[in-house]
């Protein structure tokens, strides 16, 4: 037992920003540019909190 590796719950989940509404591919949902930074990924010289730094989110589209 002291050589088992830690099982991971979710190994190819990709990791959600908290502007996210949903994972990359979830349908109904589309990458949006990031309202916060402008779609720049920073704010001042620091990565943006919203996005991750990538500039983008992920939120849902659409609504009737």
């Amino acid at each position: 037992m002291a050589n088992e590796k830690p099982i991971t719950v979710h190994p190819d989940k990709p990791k959600l920003n908290p502007g996210d509404q949903a994972e990359l591919g979830t349908p109904g949902a589309g990458e949006n540019v990031c309202r916060e930074c402008q779609g720049t990924g920073k704010l001042g010289e620091k990565d943006c909190p919203i996005c991750g730094g990538t500039g983008v989110v992920i939120e849902e589209i659409g609504g009737a």
